[in-house]
């Protein structure tokens, strides 16, 4: 069995990784881990493309040691995590997605909200999405 957690480094992400941990110990599942990078080239802000390029630049470094950390704790854990540092995407939630259809997950483990500051909605727009498009089932964990 496939478990996928997408990571962004938020608590609710970090409870996915640890509920995913503590099944995987339990059913010999492997946990895939990614981290999905917003697209920024066509954000229409008023910064110049240098400052654009180094937003992208430093978002990727947050992903990489969002994801060198999961791993860590996985390893830990006396499990083999498979790390997908980075996916660069215009909406986070195709890139979750689309990475479960292409390997061929059988289940995604998903933080109920992410580092999005809206307390608006008390389930995250990326999870929500992935919960209605997912081609596996979907844990949500709060």
């Amino acid at each position: 069995m496939k478990l996928l957690v997408p990571i962004d480094g938020s608590r609710f992400s970090e409870k996915a990784l640890y509920s995913a941990i503590d099944y995987a110990k339990k059913t010999d599942a492997e946990i895939y881990l990614v981290n999905v990078v917003p697209w920024t080239e066509d954000v229409d802000l008023e910064i110049s493309v240098s400052e654009r390029e180094a937003l992208r630049t430093g978002l990727e470094k947050r992903g990489e040691r969002v994801v060198s950390k999961a791993c860590d704790i996985i390893s830990g854990e006396g499990l083999k995590p498979y790390c997908k540092a980075i996916i660069t995407s215009i909406s986070v939630p195709d890139a979750i997605i689309d990475f479960a259809e292409k390997e061929k997950i059988d289940l995604i483990v998903i933080g109920s909200q992410g580092l999005s500051p809206s307390k608006r909605f008390k389930m995250g727009s990326v999870a929500l999405q992935v919960i209605k498009h997912s081609p596996c089932t979907v844990w949500l964990v709060k």
